[in-house]
């Protein structure tokens, strides 16, 4: 692949959008080479949690290649929208974590995909924000809904409806963002830390907790519990549980596989 690098080692497999020059731009390209790259991961048998960012210190994605969009057609405009969607989407429909490292600007489409990943990570002097607006357009990528999700609907739509870029300090205070760090370095060595924290967990139990928190947040509160109690249950019939309940139970570290 020529703009995205997959990177496994151990439990732990990177994505990172390498386009520096063009600061991380999202294009057909860069989006179809992500859909390889979580196609690989789909079918690893030892990757538990995936990292994902952008090459370089000024961004994550500082957004779509407007280059690109320029002259799209309303046809040509929808399948780039749901060619990103789709991308974003499986990322959140992965049994593996996604932990965003947000570097620098992380705007429009960069902000989209941040938002499709479990977990944020950020430097100082990351920036998120939707300018679309000032465009003329909206966030196509699943933006609009993400956002108001993550952050409720009065503030999606505070940040959606002014394309303000916040920082990242901000993001943390609001509850989107992890920890904020001082370097990328700092950043990358944190994520992979906690990385590592997730893999020794019941791999099962964690694919399975994420997919219950994600099918659950649109649903009614007795639909979302049926959910959660069909998803505790069946793990019961899993070695993994027995392994986990024995080892508390004999006081050891547990050992999944």
């Amino acid at each position: 692949m020529d703009f995205v690098k997959l990177n496994v080692q151990g439990s732990v497999a990177n994505i990172e959008i390498s386009k520096e020059k063009s600061l991380n731009a999202l294009n057909r390209q860069v989006l179809t080479e992500l859909s390889k790259a979580i196609d690989e991961i789909k079918t690893s048998s030892t990757v538990r949690v995936v990292t994902l960012t952008g090459a370089g210190e000024k961004a994550f994605v500082a957004g779509a290649d407007i280059s690109e969009m320029k002259d799209l057609s309303k046809t040509e405009a929808e399948e780039f929208a749901l060619l990103g969607q789709k991308v974003f989407s499986s990322f959140e429909s992965l049994d593996q974590v996604v932990i965003a490292m947000v570097n620098g600007f992380a705007l429009g489409g960069g902000f989209e995909l941040a938002l499709s990943c479990d977990v944020l990570f950020a430097t100082k002097n990351a920036k998120f924000g939707l300018p679309e607006v000032g465009l003329g357009l909206i966030p196509g990528f699943g933006g609009t809904q993400r956002l108001s999700r993550s952050l409720g609907l009065h503030m999606a739509k505070t940040l959606t409806l002014s394309a303000e870029m916040v920082d990242a300090d901000k993001m943390k205070a609001l509850g989107l963002v992890f920890e904020v760090f001082q370097t990328k370095e700092e950043m990358v060595a944190a994520a992979l830390k906690f990385a590592s924290k997730v893999s020794s967990k019941g791999t099962q139990a964690v694919a399975s907790a994420k997919a219950v928190i994600e099918k659950g947040f649109d649903l009614d509160m007795k639909a979302a519990l049926k959910a959660e109690a069909d998803s505790f249950s069946k793990l019961f019939q899993e070695a993994e549980a027995n392994e986990g309940i024995s080892a508390f139970l004999e006081k050891r570290k547990p050992s999944f596989t």
